[in-house]
């Protein structure tokens, strides 16, 4: 069962981003992902296969409201 990823929440990737942070917050969801890295504030925006495929786990989740 695929894991569900919300807006708001804080995954850690495989690779690091070259500013040195591991840690990414999830900004949109859906076909594509945006992702914003919490160490500079770049934004990068993803296809979901590669985006599941990169992260390692789920550090801070919000959960369905």
């Amino acid at each position: 069962m695929p894991i569900k990823f919300n807006v708001g929440d804080v995954v850690e990737m495989k690779k690091q981003h070259p500013c040195g942070s591991k840690e990414w917050e999830v900004m949109r969801t859906g076909a594509d992902f945006r992702i914003k890295c919490l160490g500079c504030s770049h934004q990068v925006m993803l296809p979901r296969p590669k985006f599941e495929k990169n992260v390692k786990k789920i550090i801070k989740s919000v959960g369905d409201c």
